[in-house]
């Protein structure tokens, strides 16, 4: 697809520091010829060390990433937003003219207690759980001959 044929998804969350930012990069780095991804927070934070780490041992580098407000992408054309957390869900604003939403209801890893090894367990257990979401997203979004897919029915 060309870049006017790829779909733009925004994935939000509540600090844009681990779950939307670990999306984008999975969507980008797996299917960035069908969908051009972001994500976004409802307020802005920093990305979480833990979610660099566990990204890069998948062999995605979001080390550049930077934490970023729903409010860089109001008024911008957007085919998808799905929100990562309840929280984003009950406080992310209405983008207008949104083809499609979804709700993916994660676990947040930046609550993690412990040493190092247990909070990266706890990364790693998140970031697996939106690849396998990921993954069914990117199959039924990029066919254009399915119907859009129910996001809030990917393992919620």
């Amino acid at each position: 697809m060309t870049d006017m044929q790829r779909r733009r998804v925004l994935f939000v969350c509540t600090h844009n520091s681990a779950r939307s930012q670990m999306a984008e990069g999975m969507l980008r780095a797996w299917n960035g010829d069908d969908f051009e991804a972001h994500s976004a927070g409802t307020e802005v934070s920093t990305v979480r060390p833990e979610a660099v780490v566990v990204m890069a041992e998948i062999g995605i580098d979001i080390s550049g990433h930077r934490s970023k407000s729903v409010d860089e992408y109001l008024g911008q054309k957007l085919d998808w937003v799905i929100t990562v957390c309840d929280q984003a869900r009950e406080n992310c604003p209405v983008f207008p003219g949104v083809e499609q939403t979804g709700h993916w209801s994660v676990e947040d890893p930046s609550s993690a207690t412990g040493d190092e090894e247990q909070r990266l367990q706890v990364f790693r257990r998140v970031r697996d759980d939106l690849r396998n979401r990921i993954h069914v997203f990117a199959l039924a979004a990029a066919r254009p001959d399915l119907p859009a897919p129910e996001v809030s029915l990917v393992k919620d």
